[in-house]
């Protein structure tokens, strides 16, 4: 189908986030669904607190999760973040697809657990130090999403297309 044969909202890639407006959702949020593929090839994803550092998606969760064992036997994966609960209102969302690598290093470590620790406390730890304590356990792996696609979503540029009267086949 050519791009003049598209009408109505038919084409959502023209209402994407801009650069900045990307950076500030994925700085602003600290869940995303993060989505592996299982040994039968099924997708299957979980919500999980993240880190935005670099460019970079990074999670955590334990060595004897399923998810792990199925990032070292294929290393794809994705995460989707919604604005849902921020400041920037509902309707706005990026999906990184990439490659992970995994860290169990403690340098990672260092820096990483104290990110999160900001990020998960209050709930479900009551402070910083409770929370670094829950994230410190020997099994413990950090996961690093490097993404190498991004689809992004803006629901208020679509929202004001259809009030300005600007789409595609509907102009006025």
């Amino acid at each position: 189908m050519s791009e003049q044969q598209l009408q109505g909202y038919e084409d959502v890639t023209l209402y994407t986030l801009t650069p900045e407006r990307e950076r500030e959702l994925y700085e602003k949020q600290i869940e995303c669904n993060f989505i592996w593929t299982n040994k039968d090839g099924h997708g299957i994803g979980v919500i999980m607190n993240y880190v935005a550092r670099d460019g970079r998606i990074w999670l955590t969760a334990t060595s004897q999760r399923a998810r792990i064992k199925a990032l070292r036997r294929d290393p794809r994966a994705s995460v989707v973040i919604s604005s849902m609960g921020t400041d920037m209102g509902p309707g706005k969302q990026i999906t990184y697809k990439g490659r992970v690598v995994l860290h169990e290093d403690q340098a990672t470590k260092d820096w990483f657990y104290p990110a999160m620790a900001q990020i998960i406390s209050p709930y479900p730890a009551p402070t910083v130090e409770a929370a670094m304590q829950h994230l410190d356990t020997p099994l413990r792996v950090v996961i690093e999403l490097i993404p190498e696609k991004t689809i992004a979503f803006d629901g208020d540029a679509i929202s004001q297309a259809s009030y300005d009267g600007k789409v595609p086949g509907h102009e006025a």
